[in-house]
C-alpha cells in the first residue's frame, strides 16, 4: 500500500511538472506581443487638441464588429508624422476648426481580419452604409481590400475636419437601421465632421478625392484639407478623400504588428 502510494504520488508530481513546462504563463503571454520601435508615439502626446474618434475599436465599421490588434481608442503614428500633423492642426485651429483621425497606425493582424472578412461573402451585415453599390465579391478587384495596407508602415493615418465648436457624435448602436455613406450628411449616420460628401470608409467612387461630382461646400472642405495637408508633406490617395501619408515615410518597406495600445509604445509615450 505504501509503494503504491509512493508510486501515485511521483506520477502526480511528473503530471504536474508537465502541465507547467508546457501551459504558458501569464509573463510569457504578455512577452508575446511585438512593440513599436522607439520612434512611434502617441499622436495625443504630441498634439492633444486633435480629435480621436478610432473606427476600428469600435463596431462601426464596414465589418461590423472590434478588428484584430485595436486595444485602446489611441492614435499611433511615427514621430515625423505626428509632428506634421500637428503642425497642420495649428493652422486649423486658427481657421475654426480641428483635425479628426479615425484611424492610424493599423496592425498586419488587423489587414488580415480585413481580407478573412472580405473572402466571407455571405457576410454582409454593414452593407446598407458601406458599400451598398459594389458587390463584395469585387472588394480586392476594385481596390478596396487589400493584403497590406500603408497604414502598418507608421505614417499614414485617415482624418477629416470638424468645425469649432465641436460637438460630440453620438455613438453607434448595433443593429440600427443603416444609410449610404453617399446619402445627404443629414440623412446618413450623424458625424460632427464638416461635409466632406461621403462619409469615412465609404466603398463608392465618389469617394475618390477629386471627384467632378462632388461641388460646393463639399468640395471646399476636401480641398481645404489637401492643400494644407499637401502643404505639409502629406500625400493623398487619390481613392480616399480622408487618407494621407507622410513623406517620406520613416519604414517604406516594413509592415508591423504591434497592437494598437500603449502598451506598445517602448518609448512610454
Amino acid at each position: 500500500m505504501t509503494r503504491l502510494s509512493t508510486v501515485a504520488r511521483a506520477l502526480i508530481t511528473a503530471f504536474a511538472a508537465l502541465l507547467a513546462s508546457t501551459a504558458p504563463t501569464g509573463t510569457a503571454r504578455a512577452g508575446t506581443d511585438p512593440k513599436a520601435p522607439d520612434d512611434f508615439v502617441a499622436l495625443r502626446s504630441v498634439d492633444p487638441t486633435i480629435i480621436q474618434e478610432m473606427r476600428y475599436i469600435t463596431p462601426h465599421n464596414f465589418v461590423g464588429e472590434r478588428i484584430d490588434g485595436y486595444r485602446q481608442p489611441v492614435c499611433i503614428l511615427t514621430r515625423p508624422a505626428a509632428e506634421a500633423l500637428h503642425k497642420a492642426q495649428r493652422r486649423f485651429l486658427r481657421q475654426g476648426y480641428t483635425l479628426k483621425v479615425y484611424d492610424c497606425y493599423r496592425p498586419q493582424r488587423a489587414v488580415d481580419h480585413f481580407v478573412r472578412w472580405a473572402e466571407d461573402l455571405e457576410d454582409e451585415a454593414m452593407k446598407g452604409e458601406f458599400y451598398p453599390n459594389v458587390d463584395k465579391a469585387r472588394l480586392f478587384a476594385d481596390g478596396y481590400i487589400a493584403a497590406k495596407s500603408g497604414h502598418s508602415r507608421g505614417s499614414t493615418l485617415d482624418v477629416t475636419l470638424v468645425r469649432l465648436p465641436a460637438k460630440p457624435t453620438r455613438p453607434y448602436h448595433p443593429g440600427e437601421p443603416l444609410v449610404p455613406c453617399f446619402a445627404p450628411q443629414g440623412e446618413r449616420f450623424p458625424d460632427n465632421s464638416v461635409d466632406m460628401g461621403t462619409g469615412f470608409d465609404c466603398f463608392d467612387t465618389l469617394s475618390h478625392t477629386l471627384d467632378p461630382r462632388i461641388q460646393g461646400r463639399q468640395r471646399h472642405h476636401r480641398m481645404l484639407l489637401k492643400s494644407t495637408l499637401e502643404g505639409l508633406g502629406f500625400v493623398n490617395l487619390a481613392e480616399e478623400w480622408w487618407h494621407y501619408t507622410f513623406k517620406p515615410e520613416a519604414y517604406p518597406d516594413t509592415y508591423f504588428d504591434f497592437p494598437v495600445s500603449r502598451k506598445s509604445l517602448t518609448s512610454g509615450h
